[in-house]
């Protein structure tokens, strides 16, 4: 027979009564702690169950002062990269026991932030992750008051504002060394937006490689993250290719969705990949590896950006005051190596 429900709603001593644990156990269970027995948890979960035992975070706002809830603030999160790192941010929120509240921009301006942020803090957040892509967020993190816990994901350099970023210009390093140690003799690139800080990152990665090696520098590309501008993008260096065979050997492209675009333009040219062009990405887009041929990237490890915000934001809750050198936080970049590049000239 099911146990009637007590006059009004049920507390967390009531779970801990009807499971038999601690009101310690019940919220290690709540949190998801990993040090609590399967069958205590079970025992635990059943009587939330049967209770319909829903959480109080008000009255646990009053006594601790914390909602444990972040406010994240993103933007254009349709493309991969944002998309990944929001899901790597809100993972790690839940590992630490947070609920995470998101507003997500169609345009990054100081004010579109600046409304954003307005409107998590009336949420009462415990405290802001903002994906700060271009340089208006960062600007507006800026005009955040002195002691507000903030952490911004990627971004340049700003004050004293703690940063969390990929090594994005290490990663179009290692892409554009990578080509030019089998053999081709300079690497062109396709480059996302210029209001981009990655893509501006991406962009120095490939210069100072082709720079140190004494390679040209080849005039970049510009296209908007999406497999058409690859594409454009790629017919514009078919177009150059036919002007002058053997020109271009070698393309590392900002994205992998604008490598897809490339890579149709260079197929329907009748140009062979890798046996004509190398093509190296960025991202590792869970598609490359079946892309015609499977495609050579860059891997950003969003689950560690996430893991190292929560840890730099959790630090200033707890007062800690985060020296200068550990206010930037940089995660490697790897290369994916695949099929879609060949040592030059192919045999």
């Amino acid at each position: 027979m099911p146990r009637r429900r007590t006059a009004g709603p049920p507390i967390m001593a009531d779970v801990a009564r009807l499971a038999g644990v601690s009101h310690q156990t019940v919220s290690r269970v709540l949190n998801e702690h990993p040090n609590v027995k399967a069958e205590t948890r079970d025992r635990v979960l059943a009587a939330i169950e049967e209770l319909a035992y829903r959480r109080n975070f008000s009255a646990r706002a009053l006594v601790t002062s914390r909602t444990q809830t972040l406010g994240v603030v993103a933007f254009d999160t349709t493309l991969f990269g944002p998309a990944s790192t929001l899901y790597g941010i809100e993972q790690a929120a839940r590992e630490a026991g947070y609920f995470v509240s998101i507003v997500s921009l169609k345009t990054i301006t100081r004010e579109t932030v600046r409304k954003a942020l307005d409107y998590l803090s009336a949420q009462s957040v415990d405290g802001y992750i903002v994906l700060a892509p271009q340089q208006a967020a960062i600007e507006a993190i800026l005009d955040l008051p002195a002691g507000l816990p903030v952490v911004a994901v990627e971004g340049p350099n700003a004050g004293d504002v703690p940063i969390v970023a990929v090594d994005q210009a290490g990663g179009g390093a290692l892409a554009t060394q990578y080509l030019l140690d089998l053999g081709h003799r300079t690497v062109w690139h396709i480059g996302g937006p210029a209001d981009w800080l990655e893509a501006d990152a991406r962009v120095r990665g490939w210069e100072s490689a082709l720079t140190a090696a004494g390679a040209l520098v080849p005039p970049p590309i510009r296209g908007d993250w999406s497999p058409r501008s690859g594409y454009q993008a790629g017919a514009d260096l078919v177009a150059r290719a036919k002007a002058s065979p053997g020109l271009i050997t070698a393309i590392f492209v900002g994205n992998d969705q604008m490598a897809l675009g490339a890579l149709r333009a260079l197929r329907e040219a009748g140009i062979r990949v890798p046996e004509d062009v190398s093509v190296v990405g960025f991202d590792d887009i869970p598609e490359a590896e079946f892309f015609p041929p499977p495609l050579t990237t860059v891997t950003q490890d969003f689950t560690e950006v996430g893991r190292r915000s929560m840890r730099m934001l959790l630090a200033q809750l707890e007062s800690e005051r985060l020296p200068p050198d550990a206010l930037r936080d940089i995660v490697p970049a790897r290369l994916a190596i695949r099929s879609s590049t060949a040592r030059f000239p192919v045999k």
